[in-house]
C-alpha cells in the first residue's frame, strides 16, 4: 500500500474493495498528474516575472505567449479556477506592458 495522498499524513489505506482500491490508485495518479501541472503553471508564470524584472521587454513578451496557453489548460483540466487564470493572466499582461515604458 502507498501513503495517503492528503495533507502530508503517512496513512495506510483501508480499501475494503475492488472498487474502493481502484479509486485509491486513480487518486493518487491524479494528484500526482494535477501537482505536476500546477507547478509547470507556477515555472512559466516565474519566466514570465523574471524576464519583467530584467526590464527585457521582447523576453517578457516572449515569456507570456508562452506562459498563456499552459494556465488556460490548467484551468480547462480543473487544476486551476477560470477566474484565477483570468485574473493573473490581466495582471501578467499589465505588467508586461509596463516594461520599457
Amino acid at each position: 500500500m502507498t501513503a495517503y495522498p492528503y495533507s502530508g499524513l503517512n496513512r495506510q489505506h483501508m480499501a475494503n474493495n475492488a472498487s474502493a482500491r481502484k479509486r485509491i490508485r486513480q487518486t493518487e495518479k491524479r494528484t500526482a498528474r494535477n501537482k505536476a501541472r500546477k507547478s509547470r503553471v507556477r515555472s512559466f508564470l516565474r519566466k514570465v516575472e523574471e524576464a519583467v524584472k530584467s526590464g527585457d521587454k521582447a523576453a517578457a513578451q516572449e515569456a507570456f505567449r508562452a506562459a498563456q496557453p499552459e494556465l488556460q489548460r490548467a484551468a480547462t483540466k480543473g487544476v486551476v479556477h477560470a477566474n484565477t487564470v483570468a485574473r493573473k493572466l490581466s495582471r501578467l499582461s499589465a505588467r508586461v506592458k509596463s516594461v520599457g515604458a
